[in-house]
């Protein structure tokens, strides 16, 4: 299976090194041409602004929408949530999102880099107990559509979701050396 990671900014590298200890072949995803050939795609934390303004300068923008819409699967996380929201707040207006999941988020949900932590999350669908989460600037969801199901919450605010072909998280799974996350998300991510 070849998986995409698209880096443009942000956290690529690590989740190139996760799919690479899970006996994927990871794709860094530059430009257009380098979606034809991935069967999913991983749209990593980052500056989720910055992310945007680069996918339009790449290129990129429209080839991913048409990939979503034909039901490519993908994995937000942080930034990668948010560019793959319905709505954003705190966002500025030039900053454009997917609408492939059915989610409202607020950037930087829960403060500024001083206020980012780490937290167990229970993941259902995840097994093997508590999945240790990183959240830096994490983006926090305020609004769930009927069709988005939630697969982890801490403290009542939902950190994991999906919907059809679209998995979203507000930590970086890619940042422990527990990679059961991406493992799940390889092999069962998706309801069938």
């Amino acid at each position: 299976m070849k998986v995409g990671v698209l880096a443009l900014q942000g956290a690529s590298r690590l989740h190139l090194d996760v799919l690479s200890a899970l006996g994927c072949t990871g794709v860094a995803v530059k430009r257009p041409e380098h979606l034809t050939d991935v069967d999913r795609l991983i749209i990593p934390g980052g500056e989720s602004t910055t992310i945007s303004k680069l996918l339009d300068l790449s290129g990129i923008r429209e080839p991913l929408a048409e990939r979503l819409e034909a039901g490519m699967p993908v994995l937000g996380t942080c930034a990668g949530m948010i560019l793959l929201a319905s709505d954003v707040t705190n966002g500025r207006p030039d900053q454009h999102s997917f609408g492939a999941i059915d989610i409202g988020v607020r950037r930087n949900g829960y403060g500024r880099q001083v206020e980012s932590f780490e937290a167990d999350l229970e993941i259902a669908l995840v097994p093997g107990g508590a999945f240790h989460a990183v959240f830096i600037r994490a983006p926090r969801v305020e609004r769930i559509g009927p069709a988005v199901e939630v697969l982890a919450t801490f403290d009542g605010d939902v950190m994991a979701c999906r919907q059809a072909n679209v998995v979203a998280t507000s930590f970086h799974p890619e940042l422990t050396d527990d990679l059961r996350f991406h493992r799940w998300w390889i092999e069962e991510g998706f309801p069938s």
